[in-house]
């Protein structure tokens, strides 16, 4: 078997620390966990456990043991123990503004030739008015769908 490429060594203050976290039980689930594989893993005090029989005791996949280690080693105790900041989230296409101006039309009679909204005449709608650039029928669905919006 390969030695461990993350190695864990945890400083004394660390080890107080996650012992703290871990004794009071306040933190989340997920930061608690974390804080036991630190533990388990740390070679400072003791040889660390291997990475099967960490996920076995704290009842927890492998990979994640893997993955917490990597954190620690690659990113510091803050950043093993805590998620990571999403950074692919979009910003939301429509504002209020722009969702009462959205249920406001469907809410209004169709245009002539048509007997009810659909989708996409609301998206077409919405750029016709310069409320924005572009805008999908899945967007419109789900922002109508998030008002509750009952037409019938």
């Amino acid at each position: 078997m390969p030695a461990k490429k993350y190695r864990v060594k945890l400083a004394v203050d660390e080890r107080k620390y996650l012992k703290q976290l871990i004794s009071k039980g306040k933190a989340s689930a997920r930061k608690i966990i974390h804080a036991n594989v630190l533990i388990h893993a740390d070679e400072a005090v003791t040889g660390s456990l291997k990475d099967a029989d960490i996920a076995k005791a704290i009842h927890i996949s492998i990979l994640t043991v893997e993955r917490v280690r990597k954190r620690f080693v690659e990113e510091g105790l803050e950043s093993a123990l805590n998620p990571k900041v999403q950074k692919r989230r979009r910003a939301k296409k429509l504002d209020g503004e722009a969702e009462a101006f959205l249920v406001a039309t469907a809410c209004s009679t169709a245009p002539e030739g048509y007997n009810d909204w659909t989708l996409n005449l609301l998206a077409e709608r919405l750029v016709e008015c310069e409320i924005v650039d572009s805008i999908s029928g899945e967007t419109i669905r789900k922002t109508l769908k998030k008002t509750n919006l009952n037409r019938g």
